[in-house]
């Protein structure tokens, strides 16, 4: 089953690309869909890994995908960390960020750029499901700047309106400052 942990936050990022690549084509209804539908694909893999961990005898699982950074002696993978603790996040992201995909195809039903809303939500569970899934720090520290990143981009959505648009800067700003105590944990 380990070997289909991958699909856990490829799915989300593939609705990325997806709604990235046909945005301006998309009406509602489909983007949200495709957005939705990628993540509650998530949700379903996530459960089947759940009732994988509650087993007694289940030991935590240390998957890795590709190497990442090698550099001398240094050698970094890029791998997830499978244990209850991360499946039950993994069914927290999922599960919510389901019920949240679904609630905003009706709330952004008037919105002329929806398409780019959607495509944002799908990069935000991806970056989170890194932070959550990451066995190492740096895997954990993409995940953070991701979700970082897209903290900015939907908070911004609307970035004609100035308010919205310092929120955004605001925001920004403060996860640098989260950043900074994050970066002093890796080293």
């Amino acid at each position: 089953m380990h070997q289909f942990a991958w699909l856990i936050p490829a799915l989300p990022l593939l609705g990325f690309i997806l709604i990235g690549i046909l945005n301006k084509r998309l009406p509602v209804l489909i983007s949200g869909g495709i957005a939705s539908a990628m993540v509650f694909l998530s949700f379903v893999v996530s459960v089947a890994f759940f009732f994988e961990v509650k087993d007694p005898s289940f030991v935590p699982e240390r998957i890795v995908l590709f190497d990442w950074i090698t550099v001398g002696d240094l050698k970094i993978d890029f791998s997830f960390l499978i244990d209850r603790l991360s499946v039950i996040m993994l069914l927290v992201i999922t599960g919510v960020g389901t019920l949240i995909h679904i609630y905003s195809i009706g709330y952004m039903h008037h919105e002329p750029d929806h398409s780019r809303f959607f495509s944002y939500l799908n990069l935000f569970v991806f970056f989170m499901l890194l932070l959550v899934l990451g066995s190492n720090y740096i895997v954990m520290f993409a995940g953070w700047e991701g979700v970082g990143l897209c903290s900015y981009l939907l908070i911004g959505f609307w970035f004609k309106n100035i308010d919205y648009s310092n929120a955004a800067k605001k925001a920004f700003i403060m996860n640098r400052i989260g950043d900074l105590g994050f970066l002093l944990g890796v080293f």
